[in-house]
């Protein structure tokens, strides 16, 4: 798995969401290095990582304590978005002995209903080959309904070559692993593994991700779960108010620092 660590200290572990590479909490990752050692991983299925046909939360899990034993780090906080959340959850729940604390940024421990139909589609149907203008792919996705932000963001996976563009993601593991990237395998009521380490779970307060129904989720899996609202920002809430989000993060992981 492709990885950068930075710094020195108690290790912090920073997993991005689905579509993304380790680039995407690099800012988190630089408030966090003045103390702490931190690796910020590409999932498998993205950025330089190893590709996938199949990819599940317990799976991702053996894959990060893999990496850590990998480094000779014992325990480690983790960090994720979205689905690096999920993965960042399954983890302490997999490998709980492993972990210090869990931030799960605007997820919940729970199976979603599909939401990127149109982001597939939009990939999926890009022309590759004879087109090497980002403006023609930028304006490809947009008129797929993808608004500018997030194709921006999208085509940060797409690599120039001698014959036109490729993805440096796996399009089509991602495709077919979607079903468990927004399912979830440890189902409450009576969830078969808890974590009764300290988490946080933070929510953007105009995000849908994390809501009220979801307490009974996150309390029986994460019984020591905190939460926090990030007012004014949505599921993109280390982007939008990275400040804040840092702040919070950082604050919590050195309270539990060993």
């Amino acid at each position: 798995m492709n990885f950068v660590s930075t710094g020195q200290g108690s290790a912090v572990l920073l997993i991005h969401g689905l579509f993304g590479n380790l680039d995407n909490l690099k800012n988190l990752g630089q408030t966090l290095e003045t103390h702490h050692q931190v690796i910020r991983v590409d999932v498998p299925n993205h950025g330089l990582s190893e590709h996938w046909q199949q990819m599940d939360y317990p799976s991702l899990a053996h894959a990060m304590a893999g990496l850590l034993d990998e480094l000779d780090i014992e325990r480690a906080h983790i960090v994720g978005h979205s689905m690096g959340g999920k993965i960042a959850m399954a983890t302490a729940l997999v490998f709980p002995e492993r972990i210090i604390t869990v931030v799960a940024a605007d997820i919940a421990p729970v199976a979603y209903e599909p939401r990127h139909d149109i982001v597939f589609a939009a990939l999926e149907s890009l022309p590759l080959e004879g087109h090497t203008d980002r403006r023609f792919a930028l304006n490809h996705l947009i008129n797929q309904g993808i608004d500018e932000a997030t194709a921006q963001f999208l085509l940060k996976n797409l690599q120039r070559i001698d014959t036109g563009f490729r993805w440096k993601l796996n399009l089509s593991g991602l495709k077919d692993g979607y079903p468990n990237i927004i399912g979830w395998y440890n189902q409450s009521p009576n969830p078969s593994q808890t974590y009764a380490g300290p988490s946080l779970f933070i929510r953007g307060g105009d995000s849908n991700y994390v809501t009220s129904e979801h307490r009974t989720a996150i309390m029986s899996q994460f019984p020591a779960a905190q939460a926090k609202t990030l007012e004014g920002c949505g599921h993109w809430l280390h982007a939008q108010k990275p400040a804040i989000f840092n702040r919070i993060v950082s604050e919590f992981i050195d309270k539990h620092t060993e």
